[in-house]
């Protein structure tokens, strides 16, 4: 009995990992940047880099110029900026958001419900611009 129990406890918690919710079985309390931890909810790919704002904005915009995007249309404010852009057809749309001194979110929505591979290039993409800086 206590057997059965025990892979019981095994399948669910080996479905989580399999399905993506790792965060799930440590709490959600884990934090992403450069690390590759990304929180993929809603359609929408998010992450944190230690990077300071400007930094960061800089290397979304370069990444989308790299990606060869179309109306491009750029909102920066204090603290938090949006860029829109049609990348191979598909309307991009990354936030940056500040968070601390050095550490920013990006959340970047593929389409209109979203698509996480390409999502995962474009968040890949800006951490190799970061890291080239």
């Amino acid at each position: 009995m206590r057997t059965a129990k025990g892979w019981i406890v095994f399948l669910v918690m080996g479905a989580f990992l399999i399905s993506g919710c790792a965060a799930a079985l440590i709490g959600g309390a884990a934090v992403g940047a450069g690390s590759g931890t990304y929180f993929y909810i809603n359609g929408e790919m998010k992450t944190d880099y230690y990077s300071s704002f400007d930094t960061t904005w800089n290397a979304c915009q370069k990444t989308v110029a790299d990606m060869r995007g179309l109306d491009v249309l750029p909102e920066k404010e204090i603290g938090k900026g949006k860029i829109t852009a049609v990348i191979d057809d598909e309307k991009v749309q990354i936030s940056v958001i500040y968070k601390a001194k050095n550490l920013t979110t990006v959340s970047i929505r593929v389409g209109l419900i979203g698509n996480k591979l390409s999502s995962q290039l474009i968040h890949d993409k800006i951490g190799e611009n970061l890291v080239r800086k």
